[in-house]
């Protein structure tokens, strides 16, 4: 890879980084309501759940954020495409949270017109779409990032809900890499269109949850 490249590939691994507002430090993935649950209680799992997340929600997520990088979806349709693959209102606010965040922070690293393109409050996919084009990453890459964060977003906070062992985690997200890499291709493949009802009902259930410790 031209070293460009590597340096694109960084900057969306690092505005994917947890510590951001936009991952681990304050959005769960559905995670602190399988805690509370009693779904998700060791790494075991906790690498259930990961596996789960990463092939419905991890799998739209990054294809649609593949297509608006590669130039095949708009910001606007791509809205609307993300909508109709959340069903779950709680889950649609999280995304949306999750790339106003995003957005803050590419808009203070690129002023580019395309900004302008995206509504104040946009899904997360559609705002790390842009951000790849913006990067000059590839629709893979883009989609790979998203796969990650994903992944990593809702590893960190079990660990942090649980008390887990950090290096118990790490082995968890390590044993999923492949799956990661699997994913990966087939978003870039074309949209996916699946749902996983028990994330939807943690998304709604979590809405109501008094003093909640994440976002989502």
């Amino acid at each position: 890879m031209r070293e460009s490249g590597a340096t694109s590939l960084a900057t969306l691994f690092a505005l994917a980084d947890s510590r951001l507002p936009i991952g681990g430090h304050v959005h769960s993935g559905g995670v602190e309501e399988a805690v509370a649950s009693g779904l998700v209680r060791d790494a075991a799992t906790i690498e259930l759940y990961l596996r789960r997340r990463v092939k419905t929600s991890g799998l739209v997520a990054a294809s649609l954020a593949a297509a608006v990088c590669a130039g095949k979806l708009d910001p606007v349709r791509a809205e609307a495409e993300a909508d109709a693959r959340t069903a779950a209102p709680g889950a649609r606010i999280a995304s949306r949270a999750q790339g106003r965040g995003l957005l803050r922070l590419a808009k203070q690293l690129w002023p580019r017109p395309e900004w302008s393109t995206l509504s104040v409050t946009p899904h997360l996919s559609t705002v790390f779409g842009v951000v790849g084009a913006a990067c000059a990453a590839t629709p893979q890459e883009t989609a790979g990032v998203v796969v990650y964060t994903t992944l990593t977003g809702a590893a960190i906070a079990a660990q942090r809900l649980l008390a887990l062992d950090p290096a118990a985690v790490a082995v968890v997200t390590v044993r999923l890499a492949e799956l990661c890499d699997r994913t990966t291709v087939e978003a870039v493949a074309g949209l996916a269109a699946v749902s996983d009802p028990l994330q939807d009902a943690l998304a709604q259930r979590h809405m109501l949850r008094e003093r909640p410790l994440f976002a989502s």
